[in-house]
């Protein structure tokens, strides 16, 4: 698997859970925070990934 698959990859899954993190905001905040900052590992690792 090439590098940039990886990093796309990545992508999504930080975007999926930025989904989520909208979709539980209202009913649960506790599991938006952590689907939060699940995405922003996964963005983050995307980056350094490409970096």
């Amino acid at each position: 698997m090439s590098n940039s698959t990886i990093a796309v990859l990545l992508f999504a899954l930080g975007g999926f859970l930025i989904g989520g993190v909208y979709a539980t905001w209202k009913n649960v905040k506790f599991l938006a925070v952590i689907l939060g900052i699940g995405a922003l590992l996964a963005i983050g690792g995307a980056i350094a990934w490409l970096a």
